[in-house]
Order: structure tokens, then C-alpha cells, then sequence
């Protein structure tokens, strides 16, 4: 499959008015429809399968709505591209920090306590609805004006997001999350002292069989692989940089409980005995990925939160 790209501007008018269809000519050379068509548009081919089924593709002045046809040298390809439908959160003047933003992606800082996606009892107020009002050039995902999750962050934790803002830079990250290129880093306190300086738990999770709604460690479940070492100890409390080579649902707070250093403030996984603290201290505070368009190796940091200071001095509270 042919690596997606934005489109030349001989292609694609990006003075053209928002919220209009967009219009891409080409020429056939022989090979699939769907193949130039990728190629041209920076849309995945079962994007354009999709709006080649919807009736959106001609060629040869023809209505083409089977993906693999092929179009002969010199056949002339039309594709129109819809406007994106609104989507259904709305934009809302939140205070976000944005750390970088350019036409392919944003890196942002989500707060502790924010949802990141609408959902029933959260409808507005999350993440998505900050991001509709703040960002620029939303080009959205899957023909909707919406931005695009890379990876997700629980509600608790705090730190750094990725967020795509069109469907070829969907698919480049979210291929580097699948393929672990992509870095990242967590800042994770944890109850008690460790008893060496680093580590790796490797132990496959899935959803707990007592209760269906936490994930526990569990021989049946899926690969999962956390490292870890401490950067600081404090009052019955370690500070570790956490790097998660696997993307589970609730990974690292399920990990350190299995090792018997569970994340403190942790209302699900925690112990009713840990270290007294005003929230779950897990923070995501390094990122590290290749950029989709200039293949640049991009980092960034999210400075620890103060409260963790404060639960390392054993005053979280």
C-alpha cells in the first residue's frame, strides 16, 4: 500500500471555501483506481472505497463504484471528496495548552479530570470539545469535522495526547503506535519503596473474571509489557518513570498492582493504605514519534504536575 501524503496543490485547491466538496482530476496510468486515487487524495484506500461506493468517483466521464477497476493511460479520474458533516460535540472555549500544532497534528497537555471523548454523562466538557475550538485546519477523520485520538489517556491521568488532524496522519501514527515506533513515557507514583532500581513486568492482562468492569493480570488475556526505574524516592513513596511497550486498557495501574506497588491515589487499583494524595499520580510526560509528512523524529515533555512533588515530601494532601 502507497505511503498516504497530503495532496500538491496542482491536485488540491486548499484555498477553496470550508465546508465545501473538494474536486481531484488525475490521469489513469494503468494501474487500480483506488490505488491513484490514494496516492493523489492522502486518503486511505478504504476511504476511497468507501466514496467510490457512495458514487462519488468517474472515470472516463463514467460513474466507477468498484474500487479495483483500472484506469487506462491518459483516462481521466474524477473524485469528489464531501464536505465533512459537523460532528456532534461542539467546540467549547475550554483552557487547553497546545505544545506544538501544525496542519497534520497537534500535541496537547490533557488535564487531570477531563474526559477525553463525549459519551453518555459526559457530554460536553471533554477533550474533543477543547480541541474543536482551539485547533486549526481541522481537515477531520473518516469525512466528519472531528480531530483524531492517537492514543487515550484515562480520565485521572494527566499529560501529553496526540491528536491527528486529517486521515492520512490518522494512519501514519496510529501505524507507529501499532509497530512501536512511537515512545512514551509516564510519571507514575507509587506506594512503597521499590527493591531494585528498575524493571520490566511482562504479564498479559485482560478483563478481570471477579469484576467485569477492571482489568487484572490474567494468562489468557493479551501481551502486555511495562519497564520501569526510579528516579526519586520519598516518604513510603518511589517516583518511576514508567515506558509501556504495549497499550492496554489500564496497564501500568494494573502492572504496579501486580507487583505490589500500586499507583497511589488510584481509586479502582489502589490501596486503601497507600499514601494519602489528592488524585491518581500518573502523568504522561514524554512523547516521542515520527512526523507523518516530514518524517522527522519529534519529542516532547509535559512538566510534573506539582501535587507530585508534594506526595514525594508526604504532605500530597
Amino acid at each position: 500500500m502507497t505511503e498516504e501524503k497530503w495532496l500538491p496543490e496542482d491536485v488540491l485547491d486548499e484555498t477553496a471555501e470550508e465546508n465545501q466538496p473538494t474536486e481531484v482530476r488525475i490521469s489513469g496510468d494503468g494501474r487500480r483506481v483506488d490505488v491513484l486515487l490514494a496516492e493523489a487524495s492522502g486518503l486511505t484506500r478504504s476511504r476511497i472505497a468507501t466514496l467510490m461506493a457512495q458514487g462519488q468517483v468517474t472515470l472516463g466521464g463514467k460513474p466507477e463504484t468498484k474500487a479495483g477497476a483500472k484506469a487506462k493511460p491518459g483516462q481521466e479520474i474524477s473524485l469528489t471528496v464531501p464536505a465533512p458533516r459537523p460532528a456532534l460535540p461542539q467546540p467549547e472555549n475550554i483552557p487547553l495548552t497546545i505544545l506544538y500544532e501544525d496542519r497534520d497534528l497537534a500535541v496537547v497537555v490533557k488535564p487531570c479530570g477531563m474526559v477525553v471523548h463525549p459519551a453518555a454523562g459526559n457530554e460536553d466538557g471533554t477533550l474533543v470539545n477543547a480541541l474543536l475550538y482551539h485547533l486549526d485546519h481541522l481537515a477531520g477523520i473518516g469525512g466528519e469535522m472531528r480531530p483524531g485520538i492517537v492514543h487515550r489517556l484515562d480520565k485521572d491521568t494527566s499529560g501529553l495526547l496526540l491528536v491527528a488532524k486529517n486521515d492520512a496522519a490518522q494512519l501514519h501514527l496510529s501505524r507507529q503506535l501499532s509497530e512501536r515506533t512511537m515512545e512514551k513515557h509516564y510519571m507514575a507514583l507509587v506506594d512503597g519503596l521499590m527493591k531494585e532500581p528498575s524493571g520490566r513486568v511482562n504479564a498479559p492482562i485482560d478483563r478481570s473474571r471477579k469484576d467485569r468492569k477492571k482489568m487484572a493480570v490474567d494468562e489468557s488475556g493479551r501481551e502486555a509489557i511495562t519497564d520501569w526505574k526510579v528516579l526519586r524516592e520519598g516518604r513510603g513513596v518511589s517516583l518511576l518513570d514508567v515506558h509501556i511497550l504495549t497499550g492496554r486498557t489500564h496497564q501500568i495501574r494494573v502492572h504496579m498492582k501486580h507487583i505490589g506497588h500500586p499507583v497511589c491515589g488510584d481509586p479502582i487499583y489502589g490501596s486503601p493504605r497507600g499514601a494519602k494524595v489528592p488524585r491518581l499520580m500518573l502523568h504522561a510526560w514524554s512523547l516521542t514519534f515520527t512526523h507523518p509528512s516530514t518524517c522527522e523524529r519529534m519529542t516532547f515533555t509535559a512538566p510534573l504536575p506539582p501535587e507530585f512533588e508534594k506526595g514525594l515530601a508526604g504532605n500530597g494532601v
